[in-house]
């Protein structure tokens, strides 16, 4: 059996070092034959062998460049998404840990069901949390074409949220979210930071052995983990005047256990 997996990358936030990290653990830890396709316009000649570099879908390029968020959770949506309608693919963001066997993972999805994480910062099962996903390609077309004809609109709706604007479109395709098992996925920052007024004295805590993918989302990110920190000085999101008090992560040196 070969599974499709696929992932993007553009800007410098991350690099062909994070894309051939993901590649190498996702290859290590299943039996099955992988096709990994990076989408990205971006010019990168160390890649790993055995990474299928495709450009990006043919895009409304004014669009995308306004709302980078979207590039994702809508531009992926092309039908014809690196030549492989028809075909079941399984979507990784670059700021993943691969932690645990995929096999039982890859067998999961029945015919033409969208799946996703259900969103840990969300109530309810209205929302996915996009860090990883599993489609059809060609099934959601209309999600990408209805994002470039009504673009202020959805960002007058959702904002920079564009993974529930995957949500709201998967659910008025096929009514509802379909999640994967939730001891298969955890989040770093609400799964293993120590409660906040403990985050300066104790070293984040593994996941559970049952872990497939720990996701890290927003901050602290993989590097900031590594690093011991929140995020980088300087940034939004980094820790400020009271907000230091939480905003507090110890080197977490466990990480380089799973590249």
């Amino acid at each position: 059996m070969k599974v499709n997996i696929i992932t993007i990358l553009w800007g410098n936030k991350y690099s062909e070092s994070d894309v051939n990290k993901l590649f190498s653990m996702i290859t290590r830890n299943t039996k099955f034959d992988v096709n990994f396709y990076l989408f990205s316009n971006n010019s990168l000649p160390d890649l790993a062998e055995g990474v299928i570099k495709k450009p990006e879908p043919a895009n409304n390029s004014h669009v995308y460049s306004d709302s980078l968020n979207y590039r994702k959770e809508a531009g992926l949506c092309d039908d014809q998404l690196g030549g492989l309608s028809g075909e079941r693919v399984f979507f990784f963001d670059l700021d993943v840990l691969i932690t645990g066997n995929l096999d039982d993972f890859f067998d999961y999805p029945d015919g033409d069901n969208f799946y996703i994480i259900n969103d840990w910062n969300t109530r309810g099962n209205h929302v996915g949390q996009a860090s990883c996903y599993s489609f059809v390609v060609g099934k959601l077309g209309q999600i990408k074409d209805y994002f470039e004809a009504n673009s202020e609109s959805v960002i007058n709706n959702f904002g920079t949220a564009s993974q529930e604007y995957l949500s709201d479109q998967v659910k008025k395709l096929f009514g509802s979210l379909n999640f994967w098992p939730e001891e298969w996925f955890k989040s770093f920052k609400f799964h293993c930071l120590p409660v906040w007024f403990l985050r300066k004295f104790i070293v984040p805590a593994k996941p559970p052995a049952s872990t497939k993918v720990l996701a890290f989302h927003g901050h602290p990110d993989i590097e900031d983990a590594l690093m011991g920190r929140w995020a980088p000085n300087g940034l939004k999101k980094s820790a400020r005047g009271w907000k230091k008090i939480y905003k507090q992560c110890r080197k977490t040196d466990w990480i380089k256990e799973f590249f």
